[in-house]
């Protein structure tokens, strides 16, 4: 049993994750910004049914803060919901980035996006500075429209920052542990 959750709020410098697995009677759980090294705490709770208990309290309570399921990398083995969805939300941020316009809907849709690919950001989110210019979307957009053109085991991770070489071996990078400017082609 295992979860990833995000909160996301780029107004108010949230860029948050909260990890946890069950292994037998052990309950591990991580957060921390994302980008950051991860605080780590283990419930030693003796059997794996108080473990899953545990986990079931701890995954309810995050959600009621605001916490919503996500993942730790981006590869061909994501949903194809998933990718869709976060090309949609880049779509939609495009024309904000082209118009400089960082408005409510743009924020929201900046939100939305980050839920679903957990990027790091540094300690301090600047929402107008995320894009800055429609070639970071659109290359942004590449990346993940790659992911569905690209069978499982030639995944190309949206973390790595760039399409490897045909000679290249295909790898997935952890968005957890990544540049905060992976997705500058620049």
């Amino acid at each position: 049993m295992e979860i990833y959750l995000v909160f996301v709020d780029a107004i108010r410098n949230s860029n948050k994750f909260w990890a946890a697995i069950v292994e037998d009677g052990n309950l591990t759980v991580q957060w921390g910004r994302v980008g950051y090294q991860a605080q780590t705490k283990v419930h030693t709770l003796g059997n794996h049914q108080r473990a899953v208990s545990k986990f079931n309290n701890l995954v309810a309570e995050k959600m009621m803060k605001g916490y919503r399921r996500s993942q730790s990398q981006i590869d061909s083995n994501c949903e194809v919901s998933e990718i869709n969805r976060a090309i949609e939300l880049l779509e939609i941020i495009r024309p904000y980035v082209e118009q400089k316009n960082f408005s409510v809907a743009y924020i929201n849709a900046l939100n939305q996006y980050l839920k679903i690919v957990p990027t790091p950001l540094g300690m301090q989110i600047e929402p107008y500075r995320v894009y800055r210019s429609v070639e970071d979307v659109d290359y942004q957009m590449v990346l993940l429209n790659s992911l569905l053109t690209t069978p499982a085991p030639q995944a190309v991770a949206v973390a790595a920052g760039h399409v490897p070489e045909a000679a290249a071996e295909p790898k997935v990078v952890s968005l957890k542990t990544i540049s905060k400017n992976f997705w500058r082609h620049l």
